[in-house]
């Protein structure tokens, strides 16, 4: 039982000693990862993509601004919503649980990539 009192000090340090090291590694693993993050922000600022939705362009700004467009596609978007009843007896004001919310109106984002 002595031998084991004896023993317990010397097994507590080599624990605290062991979880010292793997925190310095890890705070050299953060900072590697800030430096890919600074990186990847610098390259970013070159493109940009541009989102136009429901009729509205205003590419014109970015073009006269001296952006090129790379590419450009579009997709189809619902532009508004309508709530409607579930069933004839649905009171839509008293009874929320029985509105419906449907698509109205479909429209077209068009997205832009553009690059300088």
């Amino acid at each position: 039982m002595k031998n084991i009192i004896k023993i317990f000090p010397i097994f507590v340090c080599l624990i605290l000693i062991s979880s010292c090291k793997t925190l310095l590694n890890e705070d050299i693993f953060i900072d590697e990862s800030k430096e890919n993050i600074e990186k990847d922000s610098i390259t970013e600022n070159n493109q940009i993509e541009i989102r136009f939705s429901c009729g509205e362009d205003g590419i014109s700004k970015y073009t006269d601004d001296g952006w090129v467009v790379v590419k450009e596609y579009s997709e189809e978007k619902i532009c508004t919503w309508k709530s409607v009843p579930a069933s004839k007896n649905c009171d839509m004001e008293k009874d929320k649980g029985c509105k419906i919310t449907k698509p109205d109106k479909i429209g077209q984002e068009k997205i832009y990539l553009l690059e300088r």
